[in-house]
């Protein structure tokens, strides 16, 4: 008998650790206010983000960093629907298409809100948490989680990418 209710607790233990939070239900029509040409400074450099409107249950940024006459960094990001909520991939290169890291990082869905939206990591590796917010027409700001659990907030405007 001790051994039945010693294996019942190892099996309830393990049932318990392999238990995840699911998350939030979302639709990727839900992030179509993220659509759209973003620049912003960032240092002595601009940061330059280019939301394609979704279509095929994705989402997709193109980005760029330039200052000082080139340009430092280019990323990719896609949002996609998963199992009935969102999955943010997020990768960076510098010049000559060189990654920065070996493979994407994987964020999945932790909030969203009818202009905001926060992702958290489960890759392991990059930033804790990453978000985005839309307080105005005129202004998107990315949320950069910090491993000490602060955000650095990078604000940008709306502009035109046909200049």
């Amino acid at each position: 008998m001790k051994q039945l209710s010693s294996l019942l607790a190892t099996i309830s233990m393990v049932g318990i650790a392999n238990l995840s939070i699911a998350a939030p239900a979302a639709n990727i029509q839900q992030l179509d206010w993220m659509t759209g040409n973003w620049a912003g400074n960032l240092g002595p450099n601009q940061l330059e983000e280019n939301w394609i409107a979704s279509e095929g249950s994705t989402l997709m940024a193109a980005v760029r960093m330039t200052g000082a006459d080139a340009t430092s960094m280019f990323e990719m990001i896609t949002i996609e629907e998963s199992e009935g909520s969102l999955v943010l991939h997020i990768q960076q290169w510098d010049p000559g298409f060189t990654p920065r890291t070996e493979t994407a990082q994987k964020l999945e869905l932790a909030e969203i809100t009818e202009n905001s939206v926060k992702f958290e990591d489960v890759s392991g590796f990059g930033m804790p948490t990453l978000g985005y917010s839309h307080p105005d027409s005129e202004t998107f700001i990315i949320h950069v989680g910090q491993e000490d659990g602060s955000t650095f907030d990078i604000e940008l405007k709306a502009r035109s990418i046909w200049k």
